[in-house]
């Protein structure tokens, strides 16, 4: 049974399901420990479709992340508001620089850049990508003058993917919580892949 999300709740974790065969299931709790959002990511899908839900039985649609193209490098991700159909914001990717140091450009609504997560350092990231995926990644959200808006941070444990995610340092939500909270979800979908 799920519990109402508040948006603007301040922390949630992120927890991948240990074991499925096709796509992937991420379960969101608030501080508290209630399960709040339930999101799916479809199994071979061209275009990736991630939806986060209010039930686990995916019959109230709460947010979709969509890729606006196939396989596409650098792709770009749409977040919309699943009741009200608007768009929240966007993601995209920085192709090449995301292969030392994960790094993505957020948007607002109308595609204009508003802040980037970024992973927390490059020496960190290159000792992930090429000596041990045990060192747990970890990412800022920051607006475009560099004031931190939000913390993701991946605790290691070998069998599932756990994600934290803080917003409390940014009381007046000057990020839509909604697009905090499809942030931890893309990276858990996108850049989790790399860890199992």
């Amino acid at each position: 049974m799920l519990t109402t999300v508040n948006w603007s709740g301040g922390r949630f974790e992120l927890k991948r399901q240990f074991f499925k065969l096709i796509g992937s299931n991420f379960r969101i709790y608030d501080a508290s420990g209630n399960l709040v959002l339930f999101s799916h990511q479809k199994g071979f899908k061209l275009k990736e479709d991630i939806r986060v839900y209010h039930d686990e039985g995916g019959t109230r649609e709460a947010l979709s992340i969509q890729a606006r193209q196939v396989f596409d490098f650098a792709g770009a991700y749409d977040v919309f508001d699943a009741e009200t159909r608007e768009k929240v914001g966007a993601f995209k990717r920085k192709g090449w620089q995301s292969m030392i140091r994960d790094e993505w450009i957020v948007m607002d609504a109308n595609d204009r850049e508003i802040a980037k997560v970024i992973e927390d350092s490059q020496f960190l990231a290159l000792l992930r990508r090429f000596l041990t995926n045990l060192v747990p990644q970890n990412y800022d959200m920051l607006l475009i003058d560099g004031t931190r808006v939000a913390d993701f941070k991946q605790h290691f444990n070998p069998f599932v993917y756990w994600l934290s995610m803080d917003f409390t340092m940014d009381p007046q939500n000057r990020i839509d919580p909604r697009l905090k909270v499809a942030a931890g979800v893309l990276l858990a979908a996108i850049e989790g892949r790399q860890e199992g």
